[in-house]
């Protein structure tokens, strides 16, 4: 019986010691597993951030796909009244087809997007001069759906360019940028473009007066 209960007071004596010692543990790995927590949470929201811009790229990429879909039919259009137009309508095609084929960062997308842009902003400053187009319904209703999809354009490119500024604000905050440095997240470029239909979306929706040329090109 005294061994046995000798055995009892060694057990008891042992888990007190274990009870002691759990204050010194709590001090010890409890700030440890705060920091890994942490620095779990900055990194994942890294990964989010990344993640958002490009979700929001395919947004653009899906109304960009749109607006070549529509140029084919628009050049015909135009040079059904303007076959003698030749050099405007080439450079429009040449400028699709160089957008189209443009897979480089998002900065030289946009290069080329504002290469495109242009052509088609000569393209409906010279529609000016015909108005017998002006007044095509075909026309007309390929005027209004690029309207709408440059809208869209305009509206997905906010949309990515906000997520890039987030994004691109934990890479350079600290203590985030110190996660993204060590592990290896580049910062994201904005995306800027132009709307194609920015100056000749008025003659659309009023139908007035037609401009001096030199509003509709650029």
């Amino acid at each position: 019986m005294t061994t046995g209960f000798d055995g009892t007071l060694a057990v008891l004596a042992q888990a007190e010691a274990l009870f002691a010692l759990l204050p010194l543990c709590a001090c010890v790995f409890l700030p440890i597993l705060i920091i890994g927590l942490v620095l779990v949470g900055m990194y994942n929201s890294l990964v989010r951030g990344r993640n958002h811009v490009q979700e929001s790229w395919s947004g653009i990429d899906t109304e960009l796909k749109r607006r070549y879909n529509l140029i084919p039919n628009l050049v015909e259009t135009v040079k059904g009244y303007a076959r003698h137009e030749r050099e405007v309508l080439e450079r429009v095609v040449q400028a699709r087809t160089q957008a189209v084929a443009s897979t480089g960062s998002p900065a030289a997308q946009a290069q080329d997007e504002n290469f495109l842009v242009g052509a088609l902003r000569q393209l409906f400053a010279l529609a000016e001069g015909y108005p017998d187009l002006k007044a095509s319904d075909n026309f007309l209703g390929l005027q209004r759906e690029l309207t709408e999809t440059e809208n869209r354009i305009q509206a997905a490119r906010r949309f990515y360019n906000a997520n890039v500024r987030d994004y691109n604000n934990r890479c350079e905050m600290f203590p985030t940028n110190m996660m993204a440095s060590m592990f290896g997240f580049q910062k994201s470029e904005f995306f800027e473009v132009e709307s194609a239909m920015q100056r000749t979306a008025p003659h659309v929706t009023f139908g007035g007066a037609a401009p001096a040329t030199g509003q509709g090109e650029g």
